[in-house]
């Protein structure tokens, strides 16, 4: 019950929890920002100075399209490049000096990510099926 060895499978099981939860509720939060696009796409975030509208199609871009392909475990690890950014400038830039309780979130969102970087995708994943091919 409290061995230290790793079961591959319970691993598999874990990442692809972790990637469905990530994936999914952060798709959640790019289909938001779809229904509000004619609104945000003058009033959104501009952290770099590219304007609020390439802002928000780069973000878009992360967390609809990137999201979906961490759910499906396809092309994880550059799916996942994205999303690390945006939880990075949001944790970073856009929060930067408020308290933990405003940016918990993107915190939570940025250590999912970035854990799922370093492990990769795990057993039960698109990426693993292509590899087996």
């Amino acid at each position: 019950m409290f061995s230290t060895k790793i079961n591959e499978s319970a691993a598999g099981i874990g990442l692809l929890l972790l990637r469905l939860l990530s994936g999914g509720a952060m798709l959640v939060h790019g289909w938001r920002k779809i229904e509000k696009f004619a609104t945000l796409k003058t009033e959104f975030a501009d952290p770099f100075g590219w304007g609020p509208d390439i802002s928000l199609y780069l973000t878009l871009f992360a967390e609809v399209a990137c999201a979906g392909l961490i759910i499906l475990g396809l092309f994880t690890r550059l799916a996942l490049i994205p999303l690390i950014i945006v939880m990075g400038v949001a944790v970073f830039k856009i929060h930067a000096g408020e308290p933990f309780s405003e940016f918990e979130l993107a915190a939570f969102y940025l250590t999912a990510y970035t854990s799922l970087l370093l492990t990769g995708p795990g057993k039960f994943s698109g990426d693993r099926w292509l590899l087996k091919k």
